[in-house]
C-alpha cells in the first residue's frame, strides 16, 4: 500500500507542486494542504480515487473563498428533550422520508428531523424529476444496483402513494450518423447488462417526436425512463410515514453528537437532546458533517450545482417524452472528470423542464442561478429541440447535488461507530434509487434493532383531490358537498380554495405559501403567483389564525408582507 500512496503523491506533486499530500490510514486516504482554486481541490480528490483500496477524505484547505456555515433554524426549544426513539433519521429529503416510511413497516419508534421548515427543500425539490433507466451506470456500482431496483418499484409505489408518474421512455439523440456503429455496439452492451433499449431510425423518431431537430440522424430509446414530481413524491413519503406513526420534526437541526465507546449516546438538536438507539444519516450535502459529528467520517462530499429551466405549458409540444443529446466527448473536451448531459423532460404537470448542467461549487447552500448557466443549458438542448425560446421560460432553479469523490452512493453501517447507518453521496440517480435504498436501509435497521413486523402498516396514502382533473359530473358533486372546491384561487393551474385548505390540513405541517405551492401548485403557472399569491397568503392566515403579516414564504425568516401598522393587518 505504501507504493500505492507514493504513486498518488507523485501525481499530486506533479499537479500541484508539493502543495498537497496524501496519507493512508485505516482504509481512508486523507488529503491535506492548501489550494486557492476550488476546481483544483476537487481535481485533487478525483485524481486520488482508488475504489478498490480506500475512500478519499479531502481535508485540503480552500483559500480562495470563504465557506459559508450551514444555515440553522431560527427557532429553539425543548420539545425533544429526553426523547428515546428507536431510530433517528437526520434529513428530510426523498431518501430520508422514504426511509421513514419504510421503517414504519416494523414495530419501531421512528423520528425524523429536518433543519428546514418543510421536507424536500434542497436537492429533492431542485432536480429534474427523471426516473432514470441507467444509461451511464456500470456493474459494481451501488448507483446501478439501486437505480435498477428503484426503477422497477416506481409504478407500484406511485399507485400506493397516489403520486403522478409517467413511464414515458427516453430518447438519446444522435446528430452524427457516423456514430451508428458505436450506438449499435452500445445496444449490445445494454443487452448484456439487462438494460432495455432499441434503435430508432429517423422516420420512426419523427412519428414519435415530430418537433425534434431535423439534424438528428437516429436515436436510442430506453423504455424504462419516466417522470415524477420529486417534491411531490417526497411529501407523499413523509405523509405516509407520519400516517403510520413516524414523528417528523421540522425546523430541527442536529447540532452535536455524543459518542462513547464507538456508540452514539445522544444527538443534540435545537429542540433538545435525543437519545436514539440507531441514527440514520440522510443529510444530503451535509452527510459528511453528520458523519464527522458521529466520529465516523470516512468519505467527503464535493457539492455540484445544476440549473434547470421550466417552460410555459404552451411550449410543451416541443417534446412529448424525454429527449437528451448524445455527448460522449463533452467531458474529455472540457477536461472534466464528470459532466451532466441533461435533457428535455415533458413533466407530469405538462411543462417542459430543461437541464441540468453541472458546476463544481464549494458552497453547499448557494442556490443562486447564473445567466451563463441558463444560456449554456439552452444552447446545449436546442441542438435537439430548436423550438426552445427564452420568451417561454416561466421559472428556473438551481440545486446542489452531493457526490463523493468515488462518484458512488454510500449505503452502509458505520465504519467505526456502531449504531449509525449512512445513506450518503446520494446524487443522480438518487431520486430513482430512493425506494430501493429505503427498503434496504429499513431492513438493516430492523435487523440491528431486532424489530418485528408492524401488522398495522398501511402503504396507501390518499392524495389531495385535484378538482380540475375530475370529470365534470364528479366535480359538480364535489362542489355541492364542499363549495370551497368551486372557488378558483389560481387561474393558471385551476386550483381551488378547497385544495389550498386541504394542503394546510395534512399530517406533515404546512403553513407557507411555498409549502402550499409544492403540494397543490398555486403559483406554478405563467404568472408565478402574481395573482393567486396574496389569496393563498390570506387563506393561510385565516386557517392558521395568524395575522397576514405573519404568513411566510418558505421559512421563519422569509416574510412576504411588510406593514408599518400591524394592528390593521
Amino acid at each position: 500500500m505504501s507504493s500505492l500512496v507514493s504513486k498518488v503523491n507523485k501525481k499530486l506533486e506533479t499537479a500541484f507542486g508539493g502543495k498537497v499530500r496524501a496519507v493512508l490510514n485505516d482504509g481512508c486516504l486523507y488529503l491535506t494542504g492548501e489550494l486557492p482554486d476550488w476546481d483544483d481541490v476537487v481535481r485533487a480528490g478525483l485524481m486520488s480515487v482508488n475504489k478498490k483500496k480506500y475512500t478519499v477524505v479531502n481535508d485540503i484547505v480552500f483559500t480562495g473563498g470563504k465557506k459559508t456555515e450551514m444555515s440553522l433554524p431560527s427557532v429553539s426549544g425543548k420539545i425533544l428533550e429526553g426523547k428515546t426513539p428507536d431510530v433517528l433519521i437526520i434529513g428530510g429529503g426523498v431518501v430520508g422520508c422514504a426511509i421513514a416510511r419504510e421503517l414504519t413497516r416494523y414495530k419501531l419508534d421512528v423520528m425524523l428531523v429536518e433543519k428546514e421548515h418543510d421536507v424536500a427543500l434542497h436537492a429533492s425539490s431542485r432536480n429534474d424529476g427523471m426516473v432514470h433507466p441507467g444509461i451511464d451506470l456500470h456493474k459494481g456500482q451501488l448507483k446501478k444496483k439501486y437505480n435498477d431496483a428503484g426503477n422497477r418499484m416506481y409504478g407500484a409505489l406511485c399507485m400506493e402513494l397516489e403520486v403522478p408518474y409517467r413511464n414515458t421512455g427516453q430518447y438519446l439523440c444522435f446528430t452524427d450518423g457516423l456514430l451508428k456503429p458505436a450506438a449499435i455496439a452500445f445496444l449490445l452492451h445494454c443487452k448484456l447488462i439487462g438494460l432495455p433499449a432499441q434503435y430508432i431510425n429517423r422516420k420512426k423518431l419523427s412519428e414519435k417526436e415530430p418537433n425534434l431537430s431535423d439534424k438528428i440522424k437516429f436515436a436510442l430509446f430506453f423504455p424504462a425512463a419516466g417522470m415524477v414530481c420529486p417534491y411531490g413524491l417526497t411529501i407523499a413519503y413523509a405523509e405516509n410515514a407520519a400516517d403510520n406513526g413516524a414523528k417528523i420534526y421540522l425546523d430541527t437541526a442536529a447540532l452535536d453528537i455524543e459518542v462513547k465507546d464507538n456508540k452514539i449516546e445522544s444527538v443534540l438538536t435545537n429542540q433538545g437532546r435525543v437519545f436514539p438507539k440507531l441514527v440514520i444519516n440522510a443529510a444530503g450535502v451535509y452527510s459528511e458533517e453528520i458523519a464527522q459529528l458521529a466520529k465516523d467520517r470516512f468519505f467527503s462530499i464535493h457539492p455540484r450545482r445544476g440549473t434547470n429551466i421550466i417552460f410555459d405549458k404552451k411550449a410543451s409540444y416541443a417534446v412529448r417524452t424525454i429527449a437528451s443529446p448524445y455527448e460522449k466527448l463533452e467531458a474529455a473536451c472540457a477536461k472534466k472528470a464528470h459532466s451532466k448531459g441533461g435533457g428535455i423532460m415533458h413533466t407530469v404537470d405538462d411543462n417542459l423542464l430543461v437541464g441540468p448542467n453541472a458546476v463544481e461549487i464549494f458552497e453547499k447552500e448557494n442556490f443562486s442561478t447564473h445567466r451563463e448557466s441558463i444560456e449554456a443549458v439552452l444552447e446545449k438542448q436546442r441542438r435537439i429541440a430548436p423550438d426552445l425560446h427564452e420568451r417561454d421560460i416561466i421559472s428556473y432553479f438551481t440545486g446542489i447535488r452531493a457526490p463523493t469523490y468515488e462518484e458512488d452512493f454510500i449505503v452502509s453501517y458505520g465504519k467505526w461507530t456502531k449504531n449509525i447507518i449512512h445513506a450518503a453521496g446520494i446524487q443522480s440517480p438518487g431520486l430513482t434509487a430512493a425506494p430501493a435504498i429505503a427498503r434496504d436501509v429499513s431492513k438493516m435497521a430492523s435487523e440491528f434493532l431486532n424489530a418485528g413486523v408492524n401488522g398495522q402498516f398501511n402503504p396507501v396514502r390518499k392524495a389531495i383531490i385535484r378538482a380540475a382533473a375530475l370529470p365534470q359530473e364528479q366535480r359538480n358533486e364535489l362542489i355541492k358537498k364542499d363549495p370551497d372546491y368551486g372557488e378558483i384561487i389560481c387561474r393558471c393551474e385551476e386550483i381551488s380554495r378547497g385544495e389550498v385548505l386541504a394542503a394546510l390540513r395534512r399530517s406533515v405541517p404546512c403553513d407557507t405559501t411555498d409549502g402550499v405551492k409544492r403540494r397543490v401548485r398555486p403559483g406554478m403557472g405563467r404568472c408565478q403567483g402574481s395573482f393567486c399569491g396574496p389569496r393563498v397568503a390570506q387563506i393561510i392566515a385565516e386557517e392558521k389564525k395568524i395575522p397576514l403579516i405573519g404568513v411566510k414564504k418558505m421559512s421563519h425568516n422569509s416574510g412576504i408582507l411588510l406593514c408599518d401598522n400591524k394592528e390593521n393587518v
